[in-house]
């Protein structure tokens, strides 16, 4: 038998320190030490760890039910030593079983004990881990369960979920959401680190649709800076906020701060907030605005209140995002996503495929959100979508926006101004401007800090590029059909 004294003993003890308690490298230490095999099997007898042998059924009988508590056998030039071994959360044991060709002494005897008694401790704590496992599981399933209730604007359903486990998380009629984006390797740690700097009063979910993002709704005013603190000093870590919203516009809210994550990318401090630069809709008159939404969307009033909302925060999510992503945020299929969106197509009248035309009805659902917060003045009759988009400080700001490309001697103003007016497809733009597809991303892709905006990845950064584009008279409105028969309807009943 290998070792003298007390070395088996230490070495056993080895096994207890938190980065050796494997079981299997219990078993086979085991065998090694006593110049024999070892196995450990379950009352069922499954084999758990080691080699299996063959053992007398009737001892492991008597020693699963508990009549005795070791056994001993020999035979066939083999010497077999029995000993039982509780199981987590089980009434019947284990059997840790030794064979060796050499008969038993005291000190291998001595060892086959205390590795049961090692065992024991060691399924105790897998359990204990396992159970912590399960938990965090749970807890983490149920965070992004309350999330999508938010994102659907179910806010009753998602304070009744967090009650019981976060009691006053979501007493709050409004809140940021703040989207950090780390490694996938790091997104565990990280999201744990946005868990601690909050100390549990926000809303920490690890992103369903990107495994690189951690999603925080913070109710309380202080997460900013806390949250800020998780990124600092670390190069691949960047953050991006909302403006603080409504629970109910959480999908807003998540698409704001998405969008200012991809101006954090060009920041110094890796961070940024949507309300930190203008944003076209603020420049617009919010009567004219507000009329012209109300127009635009007056063809959904027909849906019942659970559906409407529904309808709205998928195609919110699902003009912000891919269908695929969207779908695992709210957690349903792409082609439920994709259903619900087609609906609301047809409802309006409207072609998802033209990108004047999600960056309109984007624009609309967004302003619908937003009009209890800052409601317009009231204004009768329809309102002309040239009357919202003439304003003198939006086309003060697409201009200066767009002439950002202008040094460029590649034209990325032309390249990009047909690429939006052909869906946002590299190849038929390709083909219009006479030129390679690649050469057509790579010139996207090079407006991209210039305007500090994505434009690749649909979403609010494309669709304000677009809005500027309209705003100059760069691009053609779209025929929006819904706004139409609006206009057609109003003239019919006056």
């Amino acid at each position: 038998m290998k070792g003298t004294g007390a070395s088996w003993a230490e070495e056993l003890l080895d096994h207890l320190r938190p980065t050796g308690r494997d079981v299997r490298r219990v078993v086979a230490w085991l065998a090694d030490s006593v110049d024999g095999t070892a196995a450990l099997q379950d009352a069922d007898g499954v084999l758990l760890a080691g080699t299996r042998v063959p053992l007398d059924e009737d001892l492991v009988a008597e020693i699963v039910a508990g009549r005795i508590a070791s056994a001993a056998w020999e035979g066939e030039g083999r010497h077999q030593r029995l000993v039982g071994v509780e199981q987590p959360h089980s009434a019947t044991a284990g059997v840790l079983a030794v064979s060796r060709p050499a008969p038993f002494d005291r000190r291998a005897a001595d060892t086959l004990t205390h590795t049961a008694q090692v065992v024991e401790l060691l399924l105790r704590a897998r359990e204990t881990t396992a159970a912590g496992l399960r938990l965090a599981r749970a807890t983490a399933d149920l965070r992004l369960a309350i999330l999508q209730l938010l994102m659907v604007e179910d806010i009753v359903s998602a304070r009744r979920v967090a009650a019981g486990l976060w009691p006053g998380l979501l007493d709050t009629d409004s809140a940021c959401v703040y989207v950090v984006e780390g490694t996938v390797e790091e997104r565990d740690r990280l999201a744990e680190e946005c868990v601690a700097a909050t100390d549990e009063r926000a809303l920490v979910v690890r992103c369903p649709a990107v495994d690189r993002h951690v999603i925080v709704v913070a109710p309380d005013e202080t997460a900013a800076r806390e949250l800020r603190s998780v990124v600092e000093g670390r190069p691949d870590t960047f953050i991006g906020g909302s403006s603080r919203q409504t629970l109910a516009r959480t999908a807003t809210a998540y698409g704001q701060a998405v969008s200012a994550l991809a101006v954090a990318h060009f920041r110094p401090d890796n961070a940024a907030v949507y309300a930190e630069r203008t944003h076209p809709e603020r420049l617009m008159d919010p009567a004219l605005l507000h009329g012209w939404t109300a127009d635009l969307l007056r063809p959904l009033d027909v849906l019942a209140h659970h559906t409407h909302g529904e309808l709205l925060a998928t195609t919110r999510l699902g003009l912000e995002f891919t269908a695929v992503s969207a779908a695992k945020v709210l957690g349903v299929s792409r082609n439920t996503v994709r259903a619900r969106m087609e609906r609301v197509e047809g409802l309006l009248g409207t072609d998802f495929s033209d990108l004047t035309v999600r960056a309109l009805v984007h624009l609309a659902l967004n302003t619908q959100a937003g009009m209890e917060q800052t409601p317009g003045r009231e204004r009768s009759g329809p309102v002309p979508l040239a009357d919202v988009l003439s304003g003198p400080a939006l086309r003060t700001w697409a201009l200066d926006l767009l002439g950002r490309l202008d040094p460029d001697a590649r034209d990325l103003r032309r390249t990009l101004r047909t690429w939006i007016a052909v869906g946002g497809n590299s190849e038929r733009t390709a083909q219009t401007l006479g030129v390679h597809a690649q050469t057509v991303r790579e010139h996207v892709r090079s407006a991209e800090p210039v305007l500090e905006r994505q434009l690749l990845a649909a979403g609010s950064d494309l669709y304000e590029v677009v809005l500027a584009h309209l705003a100059t008279g760069e691009l053609e409105p779209p025929r929006l059909t819904a706004e139409k028969t609006r206009h057609s309807d109003s003239s019919v009943h006056r």
